[in-house]
């Protein structure tokens, strides 16, 4: 079904270059003029005093145009009964017609992606079905997983589509109730820099036009549509894994998940052996704030000292002071490299366990 912005949209246009106001009545009880849409429940009724096989059908005082797709009536076009209003709606119902070919023509294209997204094809149907669809198999593509706060509806997905330049060579569509996909060809000479860029401006634009916290993710390149699949599956362990150990983020790129994707691998119970193993009975969880704040901060100015004490505005020593109270708790020195590898992944390995235990939770 057409979307009722591009019937208002394209019925405003007629109405500015010929004066004639049409609107159109949809299956779904509305009524969609250049101004807007408001329910109305005219479709039943009008249908029910037209004849299919005689087209345009009189009633009422107006004309009515069917506006068919498959042989499935969709819409009724309705115009008034002097002459040049007549000549414009029987113009209009052919460009709604077209318009409802390649709303049907996208909506092929967007099952077979979807399908394909989800690896529901054998690799004989993937080619052969996108030979059908004039779908280069040999381009490059990336998949994007954008996550909406809201409900991923026909709006933010149409928003999506027409945020890119070459909306024709690449493919929106959404796959579950809070998640869109965009398929994007690359184009000669794009880099992972432009890739950052599009997943930049995509959450960037939804936040101040659509009003909606967005997060982005996405795979790798497929170097053909095969692969395509893949790059999908990649985006979605990379918004998983972002949540967890980068929730701040609100672009996750699948290649720079580093550690947090082999530990979200992980079954539980190894989670659990491996950190009584390093703490005993302590938990990296349990120690205070200012000593989680301290660890965090040591450990993003790569063990260095001074940079440190500067970013805490502690003094040095206060921080050489903190880092041996931890020694004394954990047994671990967080100066020695070998130690704090070993406690950031264990603060990896918690922040994965409390957050597999809250989702389970909520089942």
């Amino acid at each position: 079904m057409l979307s009722t912005q591009i019937i208002a949209e394209t019925l405003a246009c007629i109405k500015k270059e010929t004066g004639v106001r049409l609107c159109v009545y949809t299956p779904t009880d509305l009524v969609v003029t250049e101004d807007g849409v408001t329910s109305s429940e005219r479709f039943t009724e009008i249908s029910a005093h037209l004849s299919e096989e005689t087209d345009p059908g009189r009633y009422d005082g107006h004309w009515y145009f069917h506006l068919k797709d498959s042989g499935t009536p969709r819409l009724l076009l309705e115009c008034d009964t002097d002459d040049k209003s007549f000549v414009v709606g029987k113009m209009a119902a052919l460009q709604f017609k077209m318009l409802l070919s390649m709303d049907e023509d996208r909506y092929d294209t967007d099952n077979f992606f979807k399908n394909l997204l989800l690896d529901n094809l054998l690799a004989v149907d993937i080619y052969s079905r996108a030979n059908t669809f004039r779908i280069d198999t040999k381009v490059p593509r990336v998949a994007f997983l954008i996550e909406v706060s809201g409900k991923a509806d026909g709006q933010k997905v149409e928003f999506v589509r027409y945020l890119l330049d070459d909306q024709e060579r690449n493919y929106v569509t959404a796959l579950s109730e809070n998640e869109i996909v965009l398929v994007k060809e690359l184009r000669s000479g794009e880099t992972a820099e432009d890739l950052r860029a599009i997943a930049d401006a995509i959450v960037d634009n939804m936040n101040t036009e659509m009003m909606d916290h967005v997060m982005v993710s996405y795979g790798n390149t497929a170097k053909e549509i095969r692969e395509v699949a893949n790059s999908y599956k990649e985006a979605k362990l990379a918004l998983a894994v972002g949540k967890i150990f980068t929730p701040e983020r609100t672009v996750i790129p699948y290649s720079e998940l580093g550690i947090g994707r082999l530990i979200y691998q992980l079954p539980l119970p190894m989670c659990r052996l491996f950190i009584k193993e390093i703490f005993g009975d302590l938990s990296p969880d349990q120690l205070d704030e200012e000593t989680i704040n301290t660890i965090d901060e040591f450990f993003a100015n790569n063990l260095n000292v001074s940079e440190a004490s500067r970013r805490l505005y502690i003094h040095r020593n206060t921080l050489a002071y903190r880092l041996n109270k931890i020694r004394e708790k954990t047994g671990l020195d967080l100066q020695n490299f070998d130690d704090a590898i070993t406690f950031k992944i264990a603060l990896m390995v918690t922040r994965y366990m409390h957050y597999m235990g809250d989702q389970n939770g909520k089942k």
